[in-house]
């Protein structure tokens, strides 16, 4: 019993990113590898999964910040902020994405919803075809609670992404990624 729940799960996120444009894929690269610094924004579970995504691209040697956090500066002109919300419009995410664009930044959004007034507004957008927890009716079937699927999908996917970037990134050996990995654990 358990080894099918674990094969459902494994097959539903496979199913999800296999569905995911290339080409959106490697726009948000592009913005990566353009960007001077990097912000990204989440809430509740999208901003764990994007704490996970800032992590890796420090480690890739990009300038990263997490919104929220105290040390995080003002975000201007040349900079980039991924916004990752399911729905599209979650109110601080569209509030930050607003404040960035006043600024100068550029806007990629994460999402499920291509409708969301948010994508029309960014300078991209990342679909990813998931079941979130509004189970909107073209969203897929799922065995799993609330926005797991979204969530497992967007770890999976910008990690894929993060990999594909640093492979033009000169500074994203194994040894510079490790020199940047925390030493005070």
């Amino acid at each position: 019993m358990m080894k099918q729940t674990i094969t459902t799960v494994a097959n539903e996120v496979s199913d999800v990113l296999h569905q995911v444009d290339e080409e959106q894929a490697v726009g948000l690269s592009q913005h990566l590898q353009t960007a001077e610094r990097i912000f990204i924004a989440g809430e509740g579970r999208s901003g764990l999964m994007g704490k996970a995504f800032a992590m890796r691209l420090m480690h890739g040697g990009f300038t990263v910040f997490v919104t929220g956090e105290t040390i995080t500066p003002s975000i201007g002109q040349g900079d980039l902020l991924v916004a990752i919300s399911g729905s599209g419009s979650t109110a601080s995410i569209v509030q930050f994405a607003n404040k960035a664009k006043e600024a100068g930044a550029k806007v990629c959004l994460v999402t499920t919803n291509p409708d969301a007034e948010l994508a029309g507004r960014s300078d991209s957008v990342l679909l990813v075809p998931a079941a979130t927890k509004k189970r909107r009716p073209e969203e897929p079937d799922t065995i799993q609670p609330l926005g797991n699927q979204f969530d497992q999908s967007i770890h999976l996917l910008l990690d894929a992404i993060i990999i594909q970037t640093m492979q033009t990134n000169e500074n994203s050996s194994y040894q510079d990624m490790t020199n940047r990995h925390a030493n005070l654990e």
